[in-house]
């Protein structure tokens, strides 16, 4: 049996090439998911472990929580504290350090790196051990800076050179004193590191004689575990805690891993969608080639093969194929890696340097999936070609699915189906996450469920494109019946272009509603025409608004000003505003009372006040950072929405118990509206600065578009595998169905039919089989897309369902092109038939 098994396997190995190909895709994207993601952890955690050379121990302030009326904050770090970890008998040296944003421009005016990336720092000394100098000197006063060297190679920078750049809103213009070398993973990454001397730092930095940490290095025979010892004694337990390097390489090294997981797991999923849709394919491979060695099979059963040896035989067939894929994929997803590594290079989006990782666990994975997935899909063809009668199979009359085994399958997909609508319009009434796994149980059930009874509803959905098929004559005619002539065969076809279609049609679907909702959110809440943020989305300095309100043309600024705070014992968060100006600058539905903010008169949105058991006239006693206390009235409860909530506040009662008031965003009004001259003007009141957005609302809403554009183009990049895949089903199924039928087509062309005829069959099966699939997926995709919306909409009072009707019509289009581009070497092969031969052919 094992000798013919692999006969049968050489035998038809051309059948087979489509089915190897099919895994071989899917095992690539799974071994290539590995190897890319791997490299990329590997790769960042060596750079990480450079970035602790310098350190031993790392000395940081403790978090002192919250306590009745006092708020939370971090102890903390002196120059003392400093001298203190440098005098303990073990350490050869301590470094005080500060970290903060810091954007700096190129040349041209246009902020370097990626706002999130780009940070700043400070120097130690006249000769700091963690950034080797290029070039220059250290950094002295705030009108010089230390650049690393691949900010300076991109933007052409040299010592001596003035740059333009910000730390939280004003410009600044120092001039470059030097030029240092760094091991820091952002750089790496694609973003900026700029350096001043520590005192400039501290200043800039809101830090002024204070640390963010304390790296202190051992002298040479001490142990890091030893330094923390020492340390520990010499230092107040109280005020600061010490963590050893090898202990931050460790846990940088598990973040790192971490995020990757679930990079990792995301690219996973797509590559078990392209092997779920493989796996159609390669039962229906298996289940033609069956079907054609039915007798082959009978004879065998009939000399002696048990059923068991015969369903091993075709098990031994699908482990070669399985094999065969599994080694291909494996290489290919070498190169899928290798070349993922370069594209994120190409894109602006760097990997530190490092080898391609390929681990055990991803060769074990890639004969894992390639194997597994193979002989499961074959194991359902082979077990029912072995309980077919000797006799039965060599008079062929096994061919038809009994009554019985129909109605088994129609009412087990039924019920499947039904179970899937209730549970995913069950999932629509809950709240949140509560709803998200119920809703993917339901997805999953309700697939199923359709793919089971794709069969029952081949037929009547086919029969619907008869009358287009009738302009094609007896061809048409003719594909219409071979199309519902094998109902399973023509549903397992159809169904790998359904999944593909149903997850791009959902998720299109949410993108254009979330978009549209976000559209209308920002012009029913916002009545300001400008709102000026940090590139990077941090805090802004209060000059900011100093300057925009001195602007000619502006008529009304307010900042959105965050401060926490303590009320009933429990931390709250304000949002400080302009009193007088806000009601101009927003407008929010009022729910209670009046939206009024000045003096102790504050607003607070809907579920604040629910928890706190408040209405209009409510008072309530808040304490701030400085630990003075307060009574505040609620003049009016309002609807607020996902862009502004909380509790709003008069800065001019919040700043003075603030020790340094920072804005998240500026909004503001001016006289003649939006316009690029009003835009212009007010970046030339900001000194044409690279780190502030200076956004209207159709900004904003293009920013949040341009983010769900680039999601949905990645989903669409993800899902063209499973899409690929299904194509390589079509032909191959097309491709056997021929070769099922050469007996058939010969006496076609022998009765008439022509060359360009048989081919246009041909091409008209793959058409309606790839429309049916497409009809099924955009149905599906659109009931998921408002099911997910409905979950959505719970939280987003703006929620609007929106069908995107033109992008349904090209995933229409594109799926008739799909089948008629797999048609074409199949029908090219029918048309080229031998039709003597053909009719001889058994």
């Amino acid at each position: 049996m094992f000798r013919t098994a692999l006969r049968n396997v050489s035998a038809h190995k051309a059948r087979l090439l489509m089915t190897v190909l099919a895994v071989m895709l899917g095992v690539a994207f799974v071994s290539g998911t590995l190897v890319f993601t791997n490299s990329l952890s590997d790769a960042l955690q060596k750079q990480s472990a450079k970035g602790f050379d310098h350190v031993d121990v790392a000395v940081t302030p403790k978090w002192k929580e919250a306590e009745g009326d006092k708020v939370g904050e971090y102890r903390e770090l002196t120059r003392e504290l400093v001298d203190d970890s440098a005098a303990v008998p073990g350490a050869a040296q301590a470094i005080g350090t500060v970290q903060g944003f810091t954007a700096i421009a190129d040349k041209d005016g246009k902020l370097i790196g990626d706002g999130f990336q780009s940070q700043g720092g400070n120097y130690w000394g006249t000769k700091d051990p963690r950034y080797p100098l290029v070039s220059g000197r250290a950094p002295k006063g705030e009108g010089e800076i230390l650049i690393d060297s691949e900010t300076a190679k991109r933007a052409g920078y040299e010592v001596g050179d003035t740059v333009r750049m910000s730390v939280d809103g004003p410009v600044l213009e120092p001039v470059i004193a030097g030029v240092f070398t760094t091991d820091d993973g952002n750089v790496a990454a694609g973003g900026s590191l700029t350096l001043f001397d520590t005192a400039s730092a501290q200043k800039l930095f809101g830090k002024a004689g204070t640390f963010d940490e304390i790296a202190v290095k051992a002298k040479d025979g001490v142990s890091d575990t030893a330094l923390q010892a020492q340390l520990e004694k010499a230092l107040p337990s109280d005020l600061v805690e010490t963590t050893t390097g090898t202990r931050l390489a460790d846990d940088q090294a598990e973040a790192i891993a971490s995020s990757m997981s679930g990079l990792k797991q995301g690219l996973l999923v797509f590559a078990g969608i392209s092997l779920f849709v493989g796996t159609f394919i390669i039962a229906n491979t298996f289940t033609m080639l069956v079907a054609q060695r039915t007798k082959e099979l009978a004879l065998m059963r009939a000399v002696g093969a048990s059923r068991r040896q015969v369903t091993r035989s075709v098990l031994i067939e699908a482990f070669v194929v399985g094999a065969v894929a599994a080694v291909a994929g494996l290489v290919a997803g070498v190169g899928i890696g290798a070349g993922l590594r370069s594209l994120m290079g190409a894109l602006d989006a760097p990997m530190p340097d490092g080898p391609l990782v390929v681990s055990p666990g991803t060769v074990g994975s890639a004969f894992a999936v390639g194997i597994l997935v193979t002989m499961l899909a074959a194991w359902l063809p082979g077990r029912r070609a072995a309980k077919i009668p000797p006799v039965a199979a060599m008079s062929a009359l096994h061919a038809a699915a009994t009554t019985k085994s129909l109605v088994l399958r129609n009412t087990l997909g039924a019920l499947f189906s039904a179970a899937g609508v209730a549970v995913v319009l069950a999932a629509t009434t809950m709240e949140g996450a509560d709803g998200q796994a119920p809703m993917g149980l339901g997805a999953v059930l309700l697939i199923i469920g359709v793919f089971i009874l794709t069969p029952l509803l081949s037929r009547p959905l086919i029969a619907a494109a008869a009358p287009v098929l009738r302009v094609f004559g007896v061809s048409g005619k003719l594909a219409r019946q071979n199309s519902v002539r094998n109902p399973r065969r023509t549903a397992a076809t159809a169904s790998a272009l359904m999944i593909g279609l149903t997850l791009i049609t959902g998720m299109t679907v949410m993108a254009g509603s979330l978009q549209k909702s976000i559209d209308k959110m920002a012009a029913a809440a916002i009545e300001a025409d400008y709102m000026v943020s940090m590139a990077n989305g941090h805090s802004l300095s209060p000059d900011v608004e100093k300057k925009l309100r001195q602007a000619g043309d502006v008529t009304a600024v307010s900042p959105m000003r965050n401060a926490d705070v303590r009320i009933d014992g429990e931390t709250e968060y304000l949002t400080g505003v302009n009193g007088a100006t806000i009601g101009e600058l927003t407008e929010f539905p009022v729910a209670q009372g009046a939206f009024e903010v000045g003096g102790t008169r504050v607003v607070v949105d809907e579920d604040t006040a629910k928890s706190y058991g408040w209405k209009a006239g409510s008072a309530f006693t808040v304490a701030y950072e400085d630990g003075e206390k307060q009574k505040l009235t609620v003049s009016g409860v309002y609807q607020a929405n996902e862009m502004i909530s909380g509790i709003m506040i008069d800065t001019a009662i919040l700043d003075p118990h603030e020790s340094e008031p920072a804005d998240m965003m500026v909004m503001v009004k001016t006289a003649d509206g939006t316009s690029d001259a009003a835009k212009d003007a007010l970046e030339k009141t900001l000194g044409t600065n690279p780190a502030i957005k200076v956004q209207d609302k159709q900004d904003l809403s293009n920013e949040i578009a341009k983010m769900f554009t680039l999601i949905l183009n990645m989903v669409y990049g993800l899902l063209a595998m499973a899409v690929i895949v299904a194509v390589i089903g079509v032909i191959n199924t097309l491709a056997m169905s021929v070769f099922e039928r050469s007996q058939e087509i010969g006496m076609l062309r022998a009765i008439g039919l022509d060359r360009k005829g048989i081919k246009r069959m041909v091409r008209l099966e793959s058409l309606v089989i790839s429309l049916f699939g497409a009809v099924l997926g955009l149905g599906l995709g659109v009931f998921f897309g408002w099911a997910a919306g409905e979950l959505v909409g719970a939280r987003m009072a703006t929620y609007e369902l929106v069908l995107p009707w033109a992008r349904m019509g090209v995933f229409l289009l594109l799926a008739a092109v799909v089948g008629v581009l797999a048609a074409l070497w199949p029908a090219r092969r029918a048309a080229r038939l031998n039709m003597l031969q053909a009719i001889k052919a058994e």
